[in-house]
């Protein structure tokens, strides 16, 4: 398997995405800058990772978005390459078109950073097969802008399309219809606040993000 981790001007968890990804597959990502021109060939799956890219200037993922290695990634979310965006990286999707809605400050105008009980709403997706449906899961999460927003059709439709990956079982930042996480009309682009690459291990505190990778890992055959 070929991973790949996407760095932009203000990550600050590329380092902790790669690790997981090494811990769990048993091989290294390679290690992608932002300003690249393309992405390596023969990848199989994509990691935006959080912080805060640009500083969030303008909005949060919004000059990351128009990275030229996002024309890349774009590219190979459409051949059905999975990509995973957390945190930033789901705003950085967002912004990108990848997914629909967007993510706005927080309903409490603070930065959150503990964590949280997630409900495992899709089991069957590509990202989530190690998870029971139901299941409340514990994942960290730290941040200001993670307040998701979408017009009523589109939540009717991610809804009714089974494209809610996660909801937060108290909703800690306002997000409309508790939702954490969400996943492309293909299935193989996930979008979600909460840190599954800091719950990895039981020695930092939980280790209920494993299963995330696992699910994908196991997808490609390398699980």
């Amino acid at each position: 398997m070929r991973a790949a981790v996407i760095t932009f001007p203000g990550s600050n968890c590329d380092r902790d995405m790669a690790v997981a990804i090494e811990r769990i597959s048993g091989r290294a990502p390679l290690r992608v800058w932002h300003g690249d021109a393309e992405l390596p060939d023969g990848l199989d799956f994509i990691a935006l990772p959080g912080g805060f890219s640009y500083g969030d200037y303008l909005r949060s993922g919004a000059m990351a978005a128009k990275s030229p290695i996002m024309r890349g990634v774009i590219a190979a979310a459409a051949r059905g390459v999975p990509v995973l965006g957390v945190c930033n990286g789901f705003q950085v999707l967002t912004e990108a078109g990848l997914l629909p809605g967007a993510l706005m400050r927080n309903a409490g105008q603070t930065f959150i950073c503990r964590t949280v009980a997630l409900k495992v709403e899709n089991s069957q997706s590509l990202f989530t097969t190690r998870y029971a449906a139901g299941q409340v899961i514990h994942i960290p999460v730290a941040h200001h802008d993670g307040n998701y927003f979408a017009d009523v059709d589109t939540l009717d439709r991610l809804e009714s399309e089974g494209r809610v990956a996660f909801r937060y079982a108290e909703n800690v930042n306002g997000s409309q219809r508790d939702i954490a996480g969400i996943l492309n009309e293909g299935g193989n682009v996930l979008g979600m606040m909460p840190h599954p690459e800091r719950a990895i291990e039981a020695a930092h505190g939980g280790s209920d993000g494993r299963a995330m990778f696992e699910s994908v890992f196991a997808s490609l055959s390398v699980a």
